[in-house]
């Protein structure tokens, strides 16, 4: 309800304001996060937008198996949980890592993982730290499943606050779209008699998601011939966009796996690293759009390099321009022969395979130490990007750059000499700073550390609260037609999901086939249901949220249209 919404904002101001900062800005002693021993690993970061949160998950072998814990940080870096986390201790869970996710929701954090029997299940944790499904959670794809995990949160792209899930075996993959309140709706099976479906990417999609999967068949002890496809399902279980090709058959090493990053557009970037190509490593790059179609055509993609026997560019990670549509995608130069002499590129590709910045952009040259991690977020503010990297000598160091991606600072982030065990992810920039996080492997403790878009650490000068969201539909649109003994006679029974933000009203749009009129019929907001009683006849209906300034669009409907048909019949007795 707008009360609870209302009541959650403000306790996440009172908490914001009546903590110090615990961002330091000091890069010599950086930011405690929590207590773990110097062998735990697997970081993941994952921002809840409202209240500003950022929930950080590390694993560690427990007498419960290498198993999760997590912590909430407010946008100040002040942990919100014990100083341990909070550990996920009821299952049992492998001794070693099949693969973890984590995506926040609204209200609230949710960790995927594979219990030692071979089955992913999913515990959601509230802003209070109490378990919102059970500390052991839900069962997903029906016991199917044992390997890898992923998660995408719906809430950042369609405001219903539910997630999809994506588990693999080593031959299937399972996707199964899990509701807000925990329940389930029907599992999809991806699969294929003749070769393995696996290692499957989650991507925002207009009335479902894209999942980009590997199809594969082993050859010999390593290697595995693949291909990547894409195809695109509804929450009902449904496929929506027919399996299309991304990237032709190669014979790639089996460790060598494919990522995918969403372009903000409704469609995606994929890349990967192999030397199937000629038996050079090289980065390649594809996309498609918001229909799956593939917009660069070339099968084996776009290579972020020209190929050099001398030299490999692997280790990359992406992020998109959200100006412009390119990826910004940086990557490690190694020499082949003893892959020490490292080096630090960025290009840019667009989305029908130009490339932008030719050999690339020298963001760190050989200096005699190697490099790793290496992360990249675009930075809405100024239109610019930054590199965050670690060093051989356990430092980290970020250069931020302009829109014409010039240099524009270099920071230190950490300049501690311990080894560091860095976090899969950043943050990524929201509220003015992006986070990254690490494990001591020398003496244990979670650390982490903010930087803003210019480069400074510590405490940010806020910005602006952001608007309250004034365009979000309503969803689960749904009705049919129905008897009203009252009157003898038939009308619509129509119901709908609110928008997770207070609106002034809904219109209800209401046309007769056959170009019929379209009358518009404004509903309180405080409604989720109407019946309505026209002239017999075949009615097509639509609704939307009205706010102060703007209409939303069209509500989904729960198979995935903006729209429903529904027949009034004409007669007016009581049916036999």
């Amino acid at each position: 309800t707008s009360m609870k919404r209302l009541n959650i904002l403000l306790v996440a101001l009172a908490i914001a304001f009546s903590v110090n900062a615990q961002w330091t800005d000091n890069p010599a002693v950086n930011t405690f996060i929590a207590n773990c021993d110097s062998g735990a690993g697997e970081i993941l970061i994952s921002n809840n937008i409202y209240p500003q949160d950022t929930y950080i998950q590390w694993l560690y072998a427990a007498d419960n198996g290498w198993s999760p814990w997590i912590q909430r940080l407010n946008k100040d870096g002040v942990p919100q949980w014990d100083t341990e986390g909070i550990h996920i201790t009821t299952p049992n869970l492998a001794t070693w890592s099949p693969g973890y996710a984590l995506a926040a929701v609204e209200d609230g954090v949710v960790s995927m993982f594979r219990t030692g029997d071979a089955h992913h299940w999913a515990v959601k944790i509230n802003e209070d730290g109490t378990f919102a499904w059970g500390e052991y959670g839900i069962m997903l794809f029906d016991g199917e499943g044992g390997g890898r995990s992923e998660l995408l949160s719906t809430y950042y792209y369609n405001h219903d606050n539910g997630l999809w899930a994506l588990g693999t075996d080593m031959d299937i993959s399972y996707l199964q779209y899990i509701n807000p309140d925990g329940t389930l709706r029907p599992k999809i099976t991806i699969s294929d008699p003749t070769k393995k479906c696996t290692n499957g990417k989650l991507i925002p999609a207009e009335n479902g998601v894209f999942v980009v999967y590997a199809k594969q068949t082993i050859q010999g002890y390593s290697n595995y011939i693949k291909e990547i496809y894409v195809a695109g399902y509804n929450k009902n279980g449904e496929q929506i966009v027919p399996e299309t090709l991304l990237f032709g058959l190669q014979t790639i090493g089996a460790s060598y796996i494919h990522y995918a990053i969403p372009d903000q557009r409704g469609g995606a970037y994929v890349y990967h690293f192999h030397n199937a190509i000629g038996g050079v490593y090289n980065t390649y790059v594809t996309h498609f759009d918001a229909t799956g179609t593939p917009t660069i055509t070339n099968p084996n993609g776009v290579a972020v390099h020209t190929p050099d026997y001398s030299n490999y560019y692997t280790n990359a990670y992406a992020t998109v321009d959200l100006n412009t549509n390119d990826v910004i995608i940086a990557y490690i130069q190694k020499d082949a022969y003893t892959q020490s002499q490292h080096r630090i590129y960025v290009n840019r590709i667009t989305e029908t395979g130009e490339v932008l910045l030719g050999e690339g952009l020298l963001v760190a040259d050989y200096t005699g130490v190697s490099y790793n991690n290496i992360r990249v977020d675009a930075i809405d503010e100024t239109s610019g990007f930054v590199v965050i990297y670690g060093t051989g000598q356990g430092r980290i160091e970020a250069v931020g750059y302009n829109i014409d991606n010039e240099p524009v600072w270099n920071t230190t982030i950490s300049s501690t000499s311990y080894d560091k065990t860095i976090s899969d992810n950043t943050s990524k920039y929201q509220w003015g700073q992006d986070i990254i996080a690490w494990i001591n492997r020398d003496t244990g403790g979670l650390y982490g550390q903010n930087i803003d878009w210019a480069g400074a650490l510590g405490e940010i000068t806020p910005l602006p609260p952001p608007p309250t969201p004034c365009c979000y539909a309503p969803d689960n649109f749904d009705g049919s037609g129905v008897f009203n003994e009252t009157t003898s006679s038939y009308g619509a029974m129509l119901t709908w999901d609110a928008p997770g933000y207070v609106c002034l009203h809904y219109n209800l749009y209401r046309q007769l086939l056959d170009d019929g009129p379209t009358e518009i019929i404004e509903i309180d907001v405080d409604q989720t249901s109407y019946y309505d009683e026209p002239a017999p006849g075949t009615y097509k209906y639509q609704l939307t949220a009205v706010y102060e300034d703007m209409e939303s669009e069209f509500a989904n409907t729960v198979d995935g249209n903006d729209y429903l048909i529904i027949e009034i019949p004409d007669y007016l007795s009581v049916p036999e």
